[in-house]
C-alpha cells in the first residue's frame, strides 16, 4: 500500500468517512498481478481488521449505554458514514481479486462470497443502508429507555424476568403483563420504525434486482447451500416433528403443576413447586465461575475465556440505559471477542453466558487464519459453535466442577435447557415464516395485518398447549421484543439449522465427549475456508430441513429428558 497502516484501530476511533477513504483508494489503485496477490491481500485485511475493530468498539460502546449523546453519535458515523461507503469501496476490491481469476485452498469460499457481493452491489443502496441504520440505532434507543414501576422502582423489563420463575402464579402473571407493558404501549412508535425500514428494504432489494426483500436477502447472507424452500420445509418437519413433543411436554407439566389449561405464565417456573434456581447473586461469581465450567469442556477454552475476562471484554448485568439482548463480537485486529449480555441472576443467564462463549471460542479458534475474510463461516455454523457449547458444557455447571449449582439443580438447569430446546423451534419457525410473509406480501406494510398474522403463524407452531385467551396485546408484544426484526432481518433461520448441528454434535459427546470435543474444535478452526455442508461433517453433523432427521433428534432430548426426570 502507498498509504502506511496505523498501528492500532485508535486512529480509526474518532474517524470520518474522509479519513478512511484514502485507505480504500490506495488499496483499489496498487498494482496487483499474481506474483503480489497475497501481500495485496494481507494488507487489505489487515486495513480491514482495524476499521473492523474501531467500529466494533463503537457499537459495543453504544449497547453498554444508549442514553450517552457521544456514544450514540459515534455509533451513527459509522453506522451511516463509514460502513455504508465502505460497503462501495469493497465491491471494487473483491472485482479486483476476482478478475484476477486467483483461487488457492482456503479462498475458495472467499472467492464465492466476494462473487456474490459483487452481483447484489448496487450503488443506490448505498444511502439506503445509512438510514437503515440511524433506524436500527433508533430503535435500539426506544427499547434501552423502557422500565416499568415494580412495588415502587423502576426496573427494565428483563429485570422481570426473574418473578416469571416464582412458585406464585399471581405474581408470574403480574410480571409477564407488566413485562409486556412497555412494548404495548409502544406498539404505534415500534410499527413506525418498521414501516420505515420495510419500505427502505423492500427499496434495497429492487435496486439489486430483485422482486422482494426476501429473496435479496437469501443471497445477500451468502447462503448457496440451501434455498428459501428449505426454509418451508423446515417449517413444516417443525409442524410434524416437534410439535407433537411440546404437547407432550406441555401435558406432563400440566400433571406436575395440576394446572389446566396453562397460561403463558406458567411455562417459566418449575412444574414441582421448587423455588427459582440462583446461579449467582452478583456478576463477579457469574464470570469467574464460568471459567471453570469451560476448562472442564476444554483447557484451551478455560483460558480463552480468562483471556477475555482479565481484558475487560466482558459487560454482562442489565441496567437502564443499555440495549436489549446478547452478542459476541469480535476485535479483529487484537484478534479477541467481546461478550455482550443482560444478566439478572435467573437460569438462562448462565446459558447466555455458555452461548455467547461458544462464539467467542469460534473466533479464537479462526483467528489462526491469515485473513479476516477467511475467517467468519457465515451465521449457520457460527450458531453450530455457540449452541453446541451450550450442550457440552451443562454436565460441568455443578459446584463440584467449579460451576454454579448443587448436583440436583444442575440436572434441573440441565432438563431446563434440553426442554427450552424443544421449544425453541416452533419459536423460530414462527419467527422466519413471519419475515418471510411480510417481504413477500404488501400487507406487510401494514401495521394491524402484521400483527394479525403474527397471531396466525403462533396458533400454528404454538398450537393449543397454551391457553392465550385475552392475551392478544400480550402475544403480539413478542414480536416487537425480537431484536432481529429490526436490527438483522432473515436472521434467524440460522438458528434452527445450527440447533440441529449443535444436537448432532452433543448426541455424539453423550457416546464419546472427548472425541466430540475434538471434532467440534477442528471444525472451528476451518472459519469460512469450506463450504457449509463440509463444516457441519467436520463436526459430526449433517446439514438438515427434513423432518424424519428432527424426529430422531427430538427423540434423543425426551429419552434424555426422562431420564434426568427420573
Amino acid at each position: 500500500m502507498v498509504v502506511a497502516l496505523p498501528e492500532s484501530p485508535d486512529a480509526f476511533r474518532d474517524a470520518t468517512w474522509e479519513d478512511v477513504a484514502p485507505y480504500f483508494e490506495a488499496l483499489a489503485n496498487s498494482p496487483l498481478d499474481r506474483t503480489n496477490v497475497e501481500a495485496w491481500l494481507a494488507d487489505w485485511s489487515l486495513f480491514e481488521s482495524l476499521l473492523s475493530e474501531a467500529g466494533a468498539l463503537a457499537s459495543f460502546a453504544y449497547s453498554c449505554d444508549t442514553s450517552d449523546p457521544a456514544r450514540e453519535a459515534a455509533q451513527l458515523r459509522f453506522g451511516t458514514q463509514i460502513s455504508p461507503k465502505a460497503r462501495e469501496q469493497r465491491v471494487r476490491l473483491q472485482e479486483r481479486l476476482v478478475e484476477l481469476d486467483y483461487v488457492r485452498p482456503g479462498l475458495e469460499t472467499t472467492v464465492q462470497r466476494f462473487s456474490n457481493q459483487m452481483r447484489l452491489f448496487a450503488a443506490a443502496n448505498v444511502p439506503l443502508f445509512s438510514e437503515l441504520s440511524k433506524l436500527e440505532t433508533e430503535w435500539s434507543k426506544v427499547n434501552g429507555a423502557m422500565t416499568v414501576e415494580w412495588d415502587g422502582e423502576l426496573k427494565t423489563p428483563a429485570q422481570l424476568l426473574p418473578f416469571l420463575e416464582s412458585t406464585d402464579r399471581a405474581l408470574r402473571e403480574r410480571a409477564f403483563k407488566l413485562r409486556a407493558r412497555p412494548y404495548i404501549e409502544q406498539r404505534d412508535v415500534l410499527a413506525d420504525i418498521f414501516d420505515r425500514m420495510y419500505d427502505l428494504r423492500q427499496h434495497v432489494a429492487r435496486n439489486a434486482g430483485f422482486a422482494n426483500y426476501r429473496d435479496y436477502a437469501h443471497l445477500e447472507k451468502n447462503r448457496f447451500d440451501y434455498t428459501p424452500d428449505d426454509c418451508l420445509r423446515f417449517h413444516e418437519a417443525v409442524e410434524s416433528a416437534v410439535l407433537p413433543a411440546v404437547e407432550r411436554l406441555m401435558r406432563r407439566r400440566r400433571g406436575h403443576m395440576r394446572i389446566d389449561p396453562l397460561r403463558p405464565w406458567d411455562i417459566t417456573a418449575d412444574p414441582r413447586g421448587r423455588p427459582p434456581l440462583k446461579p449467582f447473586q452478583d456478576m463477579s461469581t457469574l464470570i469467574a465461575r464460568a471459567a471453570n465450567v469451560f476448562a472442564h469442556v476444554d483447557p484451551e477454552f478455560g483460558s480463552y475465556y480468562r483471556r477475555m475476562a482479565e481484558a475487560n471484554l466482558l459487560d454482562l448485568e442489565n441496567r437502564k440505559g443499555k440495549a436489549p439482548g446478547g452478542y459476541c463480537q469480535t476485535l479483529a485486529f487484537r484478534k479477541m471477542p467481546l461478550i455482550f449480555m443482560n444478566a439478572v441472576g435467573v437460569d438462562g443467564d448462565v446459558r447466555t453466558l455458555l452461548h455467547e462463549a461458544g462464539h467467542a471460542f469460534h473466533s479464537f479458534e479462526a483467528s489462526a487464519l491469515p485473513l479476516l475474510f477467511q475467517r467468519h463461516p457465515g451465521s449457520e455454523f457460527a450458531e453450530v459453535a455457540s449452541m453446541s457449547m451450550e450442550l457440552l458444557a451443562t454436565p460441568f455447571i455443578d459446584a463440584d466442577n467449579g460451576g454454579y449449582y448443587s448436583e440436583a439443580d444442575a440436572l434441573r438447569s440441565r432438563a431446563d435447557l434440553l426442554e427450552g430446546i424443544v421449544l425453541f423451534f416452533p419459536h423460530c419457525a414462527s419467527v422466519d415464516a413471519f419475515q418471510q410473509w411480510i417481504y413477500l406480501n404488501d400487507d406487510g406494510r401494514d401495521a394491524d395485518a402484521r400483527d394479525r398474522k403474527w397471531l396466525e403463524l403462533r396458533q400454528r407452531f404454538e398450537g393449543s398447549s397454551l391457553d392465550w385467551s385475552g392475551l392478544d396485546a400480550e402475544r403480539i408484544a413478542r414480536w416487537y421484543q425480537q431484536p432481529h426484526f429490526f436490527g438483522s432481518p432473515f436472521y434467524y433461520i440460522e438458528y434452527g439449522i445450527a440447533q440441529l448441528g449443535a444436537l448432532q454434535v452433543w448426541r455424539n459427546s453423550l457416546r464419546d465427549p472427548q472425541e466430540a470435543v475434538r471434532d467440534y474444535r477442528g471444525a472451528l478452526t476451518l472459519g469460512a475456508t469450506k463450504p457449509l455442508p463440509e463444516l457441519f461433517k467436520a463436526a459430526g453433523a449433517r446439514l438438515m430441513f427434513d423432518s424424519e432427521g428432527m424426529r430422531e433428534l427430538i427423540s434423543v432430548v425426551e429419552e434424555e429428558l426422562a431420564k434426568l426426570h427420573d
